[in-house]
């Protein structure tokens, strides 16, 4: 007989369809995100940086180097939080990094202007490898996934749960039904094997009724060989006697 869905169950049902979806959905946009915050602030520490190499008289190269060190954050950011690396690539990846931040940080604090200004600059640095590293931990939590959806199913049907004695009757049936599996498995294990042992048996007559037949077919062929060389041999020894 069906049961009826109540409103509450539909509701829910079409709650879990969408989950999934929107739970991508905002991981998608979550990234996006973090991707423009990441080429905001590598654009920022570039600009900034080769501004103030710029003044120092370092020509071409305060265009350059920025760009290197920048380069190498996100390179060794990658490794880092890249799923299979070898944990031996990913500690000197993080070694790099270290460094190379430190250095980026202190040429934007370098920088002339007001103390506020130069600590936003050097901090900027430290926000690309932060949102990196966030960005690396971004993925579900599937086993609050998994509470929540028995949550839900236990709101809609709180009265889910089985009687004492259902339950040990269920848990009877199935350990009945278990028992009757195994000993119908060994009967058929027990039935081909000793199919098994007859046709071994049965083969083995065929072998040795052949190889008697076989015995048997060279023993008149010996024969017959036997009783022609004969034959042929009384001819010659009477005529050797006339």
């Amino acid at each position: 007989m069906a049961t009826q869905t109540t409103l509450t169950q539909q509701f829910a049902t079409e709650y879990a369809k969408g989950a999934v979806p929107g739970m991508l959905r905002a991981i998608r946009t979550i990234k996006r995100a973090n991707n423009l915050i990441l080429i905001g602030a590598l654009a920022a520490s570039y600009l900034h940086q080769a501004h103030y190499l710029a003044t120092l008289g370092a020509g071409m190269f305060a265009w350059i180097v920025p760009a290197v060190f920048d380069l190498a954050m996100l390179s060794m950011l990658t490794i880092a939080h890249t799923a299979g690396m070898a944990a031996d690539a990913k500690r000197a990846a993080m070694k790099i990094l270290a460094v190379v931040v430190v250095i980026s940080a202190a040429v934007n604090f370098a920088a002339p202007g007001p103390l506020g200004l130069r600590m936003i600059f050097a901090l900027v640095v430290g926000l690309v490898a932060g949102v990196e590293w966030v960005a690396a931990k971004i993925r579900p939590d599937f086993a609050a996934i998994e509470a929540r959806e028995v949550a839900v199913i236990t709101e809609v049907n709180p009265n889910r749960k089985l009687d004492p004695e259902v339950a040990k009757a269920r848990a009877a049936k199935a350990a009945a039904t278990r028992r009757a599996k195994q000993e119908a498995a060994s009967a058929a294990a027990k039935a081909a094997e000793e199919a098994a042992r007859a046709r071994a048996a049965r083969a083995a007559e065929r072998a040795k009724a052949r190889a008697d037949r076989e015995a048997l077919d060279q023993a008149e062929l010996d024969r017959f060989l036997r009783g022609g060389r004969a034959g042929l041999e009384e001819p010659v020894g009477a005529h050797r006697a006339v």
